[in-house]
This record gives C-alpha cells, structure tokens and sequence, in this order.
C-alpha cells in the first residue's frame, strides 16, 4: 500500500481518478474510499472489506446539489440535510441511477456530507461522489486508529491502494443513520 501526504490532495485525486480505492481519514472513523462511479474500485470495496455485496455502501457527497444529482430529494428532506450537514449523519434517500450499482439497494441510497477537511479539500476538485465505508473487515470495529486498520486490512488478499495516514483520529463513533425513505428512523 502506497502511502501519500494527506496535504497531497492532487495526488489524492490523481489516485481516485485512476480507480484507487485509499484508506482515508474521516470525521468520524478511518474509512475506504473510492470514486462511486467506478465498478471495479466500488467492487474493490467489498473485497477488501469481505462484505456480503446484499449490503450497500454509503457515499460522501460534497453538498446537497450534488445529493440532488443522484438522490430524489423533496423540500422537507433537504431542510433535513441542511440541519445535519456537513456532518456525521448520513442520510438513506431514495436513488436515481449514476452510481455504481453496489452503492444502491432497494432503489436507495445512504449519503453524508462529511465536515472533514480532507474531505472537503477532495472535493474542491473532485466532482463525483465517494463511495465509503469504515476501513475495517465486516463484522469488526470500526477505528480511527491507523495501527489497528492497517493490522486488520494487511492479512487480507485484496488491499487497499493508498494509504492516507494523519495518525490516530479522536476518539470518534461511526454516522448516525437517518432512514429519510421511511418516517425519519434513526437506524444506529
């Protein structure tokens, strides 16, 4: 797994834009991260993280006009999003088509606009949504410690590409998820 500066965004760019699926730090926990147009790299995901593909994966979005792109979203929905993004909320709204079709299940799709400043730096330059997901094997924690995820996803076969290593985040949970399709239900 290379390793790249996260102050590197036009190579951090560069590797997506190539189909590289990266470790990357979040607001929230160390995640895996990849263009969500991309087939192979989204396949590439769920290799990497041994995930039933029954399972979908949510994407970051840069802001809710790019959410309106590949999401239908009513008024009262987007007042919703505008409350909790950028956040650690992500939000399930019901798809359109655009995405690599892993991203979606049962015509819907979870997004969150992340308050992370690399995040936020991608997508100055990066116009497409980021499939992600925590950087860990299914079934185990997820971490924002960079030892522990590189402890977990080094034994497996498939491997991450690159690695955007800031050290260990702060003591953080995963997103909140808001199921928007169905009576607002906060799942977890």
């Amino acid at each position: 797994m290379e390793q790249i500066n996260p102050n590197n965004t036009e190579k951090i760019i560069t590797a997506l834009k190539n189909g590289a699926v990266l470790v990357c730090p979040t607001d929230t926990v160390y995640g895996l991260v990849c263009d969500a147009k991309n087939e192979k790299a989204v396949e590439k995901i769920f290799e990497i993280k041994k995930r039933d593909k029954s399972k979908s994966l949510a994407v970051f979005v840069k802001d809710i006009d790019m959410a309106k792109k590949y999401a239908e979203i009513s008024l009262d929905q987007e007042k919703k999003l505008q409350k909790f993004w950028p956040g650690a909320t992500t939000f399930i709204l019901p798809a359109k088509p655009g995405l690599s079709p892993l991203a979606y299940k049962n015509n819907t799709i979870g997004m969150r606009a992340s308050d992370y400043d690399l995040i936020k730096n991608i997508f100055k330059e990066f116009n497409s949504p980021l499939a992600q997901t925590s950087a860990n094997i299914s079934g185990q924690p997820a971490t924002g410690k960079i030892k522990e995820v590189l402890s977990q996803l080094s034994d497996q076969g498939t491997q991450p590409d690159i690695v955007v290593d800031v050290g260990d985040l702060p003591e953080n949970k995963p997103s909140t998820i808001i199921d928007l399709t169905k009576n607002n239900k906060a799942l977890r």
